[in-house]
C-alpha cells in the first residue's frame, strides 16, 4: 500500500480510502444492498491487513448504523491513532430551520451524534456533505471551526460542491481565521470526468486533496455489462447517474476490459490506477472481501502515457447528475436533498 499526505494537513493516508456506505442496517436506510455488521467487520479487518488506514462514512448512511459498525470494528482491530476516520454531516432539515436551530448548533449536534455512533472522541476529517443554501456560509464555517477548536475534528473537508463554492468558503475561512477545507469529495471516475473542468486544476493549485466517490461508477468500471452485480441491479441512485449515458460509456468500459486483459489484471485495477494518477485517494466501497483486494492492487499498477490516453480518448462531456444536478437553491427546496429520511446523496 502507498500513502500520501492529505492536502494541507499532517494526515498520512492510504492511497485507497475504504468507503463505508455499503455497511449498515438495510432496514434503516434506502439501500437494500448494504451488508450486516458481521460481514462489515470482516471487510474492515481485511482492509487493515492490506494496509488501508483511511475510512469514510457518514451520519446519513443507514441512519448512523454505518458509523456504528465502523467504530466498533476499528476499536477491536486497530489503534485509534493509526487510522484516519472521516464522516459527513448533512445540511439543516426544514424542521430545524423552522425551530430556529442555527448552523453552528446543527453542526455541533451532528458532530456529537457521529462521535457517539463511532464511539470516538474525535474524527480526523469532518466533511460538509452537500451545500446548504438555507444557511449562511459564515455559520457553516464558524460551526466547523468550533468543532475543530474543541478537538472534535482535526480537519474539515467538503463534498458535492462546485469549485467556486469551495473557493468562496476557503476565502471566508482565511479572512476570519477559521479552519479551511483541506479535501473535496466529488463525483469523478473514467466515465464521469466533469471535475476536470475547474475542480481538478483548482485543487492542484491550492493543494486541496481530492478523494472522489463513485470511483468505479457503481461497479460499471469493474465488470463487463453482462456481469452485473446485485448492487448494480438494485442501486437506483447509481442507475440515475449512469443509465442515460450507458451507450457512450460502454466504449470506455470496453477499453478498460481490453487493457485489463492485455495487462493480466482486473478491470478494477485499471480503472483505479487511472484515477490514482489524478487524485490523492479515491473512496472505494466494498461489500465483499475481494473488492478491497482489487483496490489495493491498483496502487501498484503503473499505466503508461499511451495507456492513459487510450482510456481517455473516447470520453464525451456529461450533464451533471445526482446531487450535483440538484445543487441549486430551487432544486434543493424541491427535492429536500438534505433530509436524512430521504437522502439523495
Amino acid at each position: 500500500m502507498q500513502y500520501v499526505k492529505l492536502g494541507n494537513s499532517d494526515l498520512n493516508v492510504s492511497r485507497i480510502c475504504m468507503g463505508c456506505m455499503g455497511f449498515g442496517d438495510a432496514s434503516h436506510g434506502q439501500h437494500s444492498w448494504t451488508i450486516d455488521e458481521g460481514h462489515s467487520r470482516e471487510i474492515i479487518q481485511h482492509g487493515l491487513e492490506l494496509g488501508i488506514n483511511f475510512f469514510d462514512t457518514a451520519i446519513a448512511y443507514q441512519s448512523g448504523s454505518s458509523e456504528q459498525y465502523l467504530g466498533r470494528a476499528l476499536k477491536d482491530f486497530a489503534k485509534r491513532d493509526e487510522v484516519v476516520v472521516a464522516t459527513k454531516f448533512l445540511p439543516r432539515t426544514p424542521d430545524e430551520i423552522d425551530a430556529g436551530i442555527t448552523g453552528q448548533q446543527h453542526i455541533l449536534r451532528m458532530m456529537d451524534k457521529s462521535l457517539q455512533n463511532l464511539g470516538m472522541d474525535y474524527v480526523d476529517l469532518y466533511i460538509y456533505h452537500m451545500w446548504d443554501y438555507e444557511t449562511p456560509l459564515y455559520d457553516i464555517m464558524d460551526g466547523l471551526n468550533r468543532v475543530v477548536q474543541a478537538g472534535k475534528a482535526r480537519y474539515i473537508g467538503i463534498s458535492n460542491c462546485f469549485a467556486w463554492q469551495l473557493a468562496k468558503a476557503n476565502a471566508l475561512a482565511e479572512k476570519e481565521g477559521f479552519a479551511k477545507f483541506i479535501s473535496v469529495q466529488g463525483h469523478y471516475n473514467l466515465i464521469f470526468r466533469e471535475e476536470e473542468r475547474e475542480m481538478v486544476p483548482y485543487c492542484r493549485e491550492e493543494n486541496i486533496a481530492m478523494t472522489p466517490y463513485s470511483a468505479l461508477a457503481g461497479g460499471r468500471l469493474a465488470k463487463r455489462p453482462g456481469e452485473a452485480s446485485k448492487r448494480r441491479k438494485e442501486d437506483s441512485y447509481a442507475r440515475l447517474k449512469y443509465d442515460a449515458t450507458a451507450e457512450q460509456d460502454a466504449i470506455i468500459i470496453d477499453r478498460v476490459a481490453q487493457l485489463a486483459e492485455t495487462r493480466g489484471v482486473s478491470m478494477t485495477e485499471v480503472s483505479l490506477a487511472w484515477l490514482l494518477t489524478k487524485v490523492a485517494a479515491p473512496v472505494v466501497g466494498a461489500t465483499k472481501l475481494h473488492h478491497m483486494e482489487g483496490a489495493a492492487k491498483a496502487t501498484d499498477l503503473v499505466l503508461s502515457p499511451d495507456e492513459i490516453a487510450y482510456l481517455e480518448e473516447k470520453y464525451v462531456p456529461h450533464k451533471l447528475v445526482g446531487v450535483m444536478a440538484q445543487n441549486t437553491p430551487a432544486a434543493a427546496k424541491e427535492t429536500h436533498v438534505w433530509s436524512t429520511g430521504n437522502q439523495k446523496i
